[in-house]
């Protein structure tokens, strides 16, 4: 069975990230084409990049790294929720990411952002980053406007408009995944 992982990129007190990535882990649980976990970044604390080695030589030395590479290998594809700080994703995320390469490699990832202009800056960053870890991004992006889908800018109710992106981008990750599961065998 395809399993994908729902990182939850943002890790700022009193973030609105976690009720996105839970409506989206809903939503996704209600298929049966694949399993659907969620990864919350804050169960992995991971200083700044703190290995010697660049990731691509897969030789990881710190012991929080080799926990972290072990979660994202076990994974054929991702949805990645993100916030947008600053015209681009959060730190936290971006480090994360950073971290490994091999076990980023050949699977298939989509994106749900929130922000003042539903994240859009922030995933478009991300899609650059994917393209260098042999990533491939699908087309359908779920993009949040924190004037329209959250009271007060932080009681998060999404507008039902959502609902049909959110599954066609979850449908080509899934897609994806599969397609891409040969290049992962070798």
């Amino acid at each position: 069975m395809t399993r994908i992982g729902i990182i939850l990129g943002s890790t700022r007190p009193g973030r609105n990230g976690e009720a996105v990535a839970r409506w989206v882990l809903e939503h996704a649980k209600q298929r049966s084409d694949a399993e659907f976990d969620l990864i919350d970044l804050l169960d992995h604390p991971l200083p700044h990049l703190d290995e010697a080695i660049p990731p691509s030589m897969g030789q990881y030395s710190q012991p929080h790294t080799k926990r972290w590479a072990e979660t994202i290998a076990q994974y054929d594809g991702f949805v990645i929720v993100t916030p947008e700080y600053n015209h681009s994703t959060s730190g936290a995320l971006k480090n994360a990411i950073d971290y490994l390469f091999a076990e980023w490699n050949n699977k298939a990832v989509g994106f749900v952002s929130y922000g003042s202009v539903g994240g859009a800056r922030a995933v478009e960053h991300l899609r650059l980053v994917a393209g260098e870890l042999m990533m491939a991004d699908v087309r359908v992006q779920v993009a949040l406007s924190l004037h329209s889908d959250f009271e007060n800018y932080s009681v998060f109710k999404p507008n039902p408009v959502h609902e049909p992106a959110l599954n066609t981008m979850i449908d080509q990750v899934v897609a994806w995944s599969g397609a891409l599961a040969h290049l992962r065998k070798n």
